[in-house]
């Protein structure tokens, strides 16, 4: 490995083998030969005097990219396609003539980034829905461990720690939900020429309009796509690059929100991330356990989240039928954003797949705040004891509030049940009060909702993408 060069940390040390392959230039350049042998296929087909030799002879080199030749071409004409048309010429002879026939260079470009963004939003689709189903299993495991419920991360009424998962699992179903239908309205741009007129096919075809119809959908089938955009300039819309990013950003917003909420509860110490056995949390204070992880996941995530203006501004400024401005940009946010998400996937997968749960402390936070949570309850039993309900509203307040200063003031442990005994206003004992401190008595039907949220909305979609499921995730620092 070079060490006196940049090297980008999303490959590195973020993203995947698999992700790192769809950016690869094998990647790229095979497609572009793949590209080259569809459209010569198809001109062939539809009668123009290309011979089957040619189409072979193409076929045999498609993979063996003899890049040497590649780079010294470009050296010497700055032109990056063709000096991969040169290259597969020199070991296509009898092809070389008709290699490119009618197209401009965006025929290989933008059909392959097309191709290119469609094998990424797979490998997504196939880690989100990873993803949903490791917090499915979190969420029945944890139905119902009752938990205190935050507003404004003030202690509110309870709810259960798998309902809480839930949650999340739902922003990840949307992000689901919007990648499979971008994915499936994704079309290839076909070979439209410089303009997107197909001038050019219409001189090699003679003028034959019904022909020239079926290069596009001919094209698009032999490269698995249903079909091309109706129209276009030189290029495919931008529109569609920033659809795309914008998919990459709303799983990146999931994950955030997913992440701050672990290392919150992380630091009340009621959840846990992983942390391996020789894992060191501080490199100063060795009793530390950082959550690490989702800290990297809220990390990577605001990256995605910004990047997604790229291509949206790249959109807005492209000039008529195009311009080059796009180049740029799109080498960078394009793969980078999917090597960024792909990297959080594997995060998210590995942090819930090994996501621990204090039930102990989760109970103690919820017994300090339990009284302040019943009070509703037990004012409602000392009306059936004979109270009446404004009285006791107010007297409740009043105990409260004199609770609240014994445990923010003081620093000592909440007494409002003490209070509300030693008050005859209430007629209740003590022992009547400690009956209402059952926690699973506050948290309403998080159990039934999760239960019926599992079964009805996530397994459906699990069963739909079962071939999908059963990866493990590796993080690699």
């Amino acid at each position: 490995m070079s060490t006196d060069r940049y090297v980008s940390p999303l490959s590195e040390r973020y993203a995947s083998k698999e992700m790192q392959y769809i950016f690869s230039q094998d990647m790229k350049f095979r497609t572009w030969r793949r590209l080259w042998i569809a459209l010569a296929e198809t001109e062939k087909e539809l009668g123009l005097n290309i011979t089957q030799e040619q189409i072979d002879e193409l076929k045999a080199h498609k993979d063996d990219i003899n890049y040497d030749v590649a780079r010294e071409r470009e050296r010497q004409v700055r032109h990056d396609v063709m000096s991969h048309v040169y290259a597969y010429g020199v070991q296509c002879p009898k092809a070389k003539g008709i290699i490119h026939l009618g197209a401009t260079s965006c025929y290989v470009g933008d059909n392959t980034d097309i191709i290119v963004m469609a094998e990424a939003l797979k490998l997504v689709q196939k880690k989100l829905v990873n993803v949903i189903a490791e917090l499915s299993k979190f969420a029945d495991k944890y139905k119902d461990q009752p938990t205190l419920a935050f507003t404004h991360f003030q202690p509110a009424q309870p709810t259960t720690v798998g309902k809480r998962a839930t949650l999340w699992t739902q922003e990840f179903m949307m992000d689901l939900e919007d990648l499979e239908y971008v994915l499936g309205s994704l079309k290839l741009l076909g070979s439209k020429g410089t303009t997107g007129t197909q001038a050019s096919f219409l001189e090699l075809f003679d003028g034959d309009q019904e022909t020239i119809d079926k290069i596009d959908p001919m094209i698009a089938q032999k490269m698995g796509f249903k079909q091309c955009y109706p129209v276009s300039g030189q290029t495919y819309s931008r529109k569609v690059d920033t659809r795309v990013l914008n998919i990459l950003a709303g799983i990146a917003a999931s994950a955030h929100k997913m992440s701050n909420d672990i290392r919150l509860l992380q630091h009340l110490k009621e959840v846990e991330e992983p942390f391996e056995k020789s894992q060191i949390g501080s490199s100063a204070m060795a009793y530390k356990r950082n959550p690490m992880r989702s800290e990297r996941i809220a990390s990577l995530s605001r990256y995605v989240m910004i990047d997604a203006l790229n291509p949206a501004i790249t959109s807005a400024t492209q000039w008529f039928e195009r311009t080059l401005d796009d180049s740029a940009n799109k080498r960078l946010s394009i793969p980078e954003g999917f090597l960024a998400i792909d990297g959080i996937l594997d995060l998210c997968l590995n942090v819930v797949d090994g996501l621990v749960v204090y039930p102990k402390v989760i109970e103690k936070h919820m017994m300090a705040e339990l009284p302040f949570m019943a009070t509703e309850n037990i004012m409602m039993d000392a009306v059936k004891a004979g109270g009446d309900r404004q009285e006791l509203h107010e007297r409740i307040r009043e105990l409260s509030m004199e609770a609240g200063r014994t445990v923010k003031v003081e620093g000592k442990d909440n007494n409002l049940l003490d209070l509300i005994a030693a008050d005859p206003a209430f007629n209740l004992t003590i022992e009547e009060l400690n009956k209402s401190m059952e926690p699973s008595r506050y948290v309403g039907r998080a159990k039934e909702q999760t239960t019926a949220f599992i079964e009805k909305v996530v397994q459906p979609v699990l069963d739909e993408h079962k071939e999908m499921l059963g990866i493990k995730a590796e993080i690699n620092v």
